[in-house]
């Protein structure tokens, strides 16, 4: 097996990693747990009408299912009816998410960029280039992991999604964490962070520390999720320094070892 350095992508000393290779096909929110706990008592979910979405997805939801099953339920659910993505504008495509059906992990960004939004992949161009880098270090291969945005569709000017898109995009999100049933959740950035957890605090008091994604009532048979939130790969580019990298590394060692890398 390969052996990866976590100096490649981070360009910081350490242990070497061996990777071990999954077979894959390619093809949310939330609620902290103890150490976020405190920080997110008083942040209410506004309010969205019922479009009937939600019963479309829970339906979705069944025991553990192997790849091929998933892969059906997920394609079901991308064409399903958003509600937000019906009424979006500013955008020419969706960008539903790709990776593995059955990954053990799953990156989960705030929304597509004008790149994505052209190609119709999630993480894309200079960002993406470094997320790969940074799975690649993980000793695993993108394909093997899953990866979306909270947002399917990009939003205006590439503003921060507005609270009502996220509640009316975000049972999507919710779909695809319950069909796919990742050990572990990784957030990029600030605002992919505060969209899953519910919560205001920013991602530098959040990063480093354990949070759990909580399905939402409707979504019955879902279980939650461990979330390790990180530093959004955009602004690890733009914050090169020796202390943001091992920061990154730092989170995504955690990870590793709770997914048993």
């Amino acid at each position: 097996m390969a052996v990866l350095r976590m100096d490649a992508a981070f360009g910081v000393e350490g242990s070497p990693i061996r990777a071990r290779r999954t077979p894959v096909k390619s093809t949310g929110v939330a609620e902290p747990s103890a150490g976020a706990a405190e920080s997110t008592r008083g942040v209410t979910r506004p309010e969205v009408e019922v479009f009937g979405l939600e019963a479309q997805l829970a339906a979705l939801v069944s025991s553990p299912d192997p790849a091929h099953v998933k892969l059906s339920k997920l394609e079901q659910l991308h064409a399903a009816q958003c509600p937000h993505c019906l009424t979006a504008s500013g955008h020419t495509q969706l960008v539903f998410g790709e990776g593995s059906p059955t990954a053990d992990l799953m990156f989960i960004g705030e929304a597509p960029g004008e790149t994505e939004d052209s190609v119709g992949r999630p993480f894309v161009g200079r960002a993406g280039q470094k997320l790969d880098e940074m799975i690649k270090a993980m000793g695993l291969a993108r394909e093997g992991v899953y990866i979306a945005n909270v947002l399917k569709s990009r939003p205006p000017e590439n503003r921060t999604p507005l609270p009502l898109e996220v509640a009316r995009c975000g049972p999507t999100l919710a779909g695809q964490i319950a069909i796919i049933k990742p050990r572990c959740i990784v957030t990029l950035g600030g605002p992919a962070t505060k969209l899953v957890l519910q919560t205001e605090v920013g991602i530098t008091k959040l990063r480093g520390s354990w949070a759990r994604w909580a399905p939402p009532a409707w979504l019955v048979g879902a279980e939650p999720v461990d979330v390790m939130p990180t530093f959004h790969p955009a602004y690890l580019l733009r914050n090169y320094t020796a202390q943001t990298r091992a920061e990154v590394w730092s989170d995504l060692k955690q990870v590793m070892g709770r997914i048993g890398r």
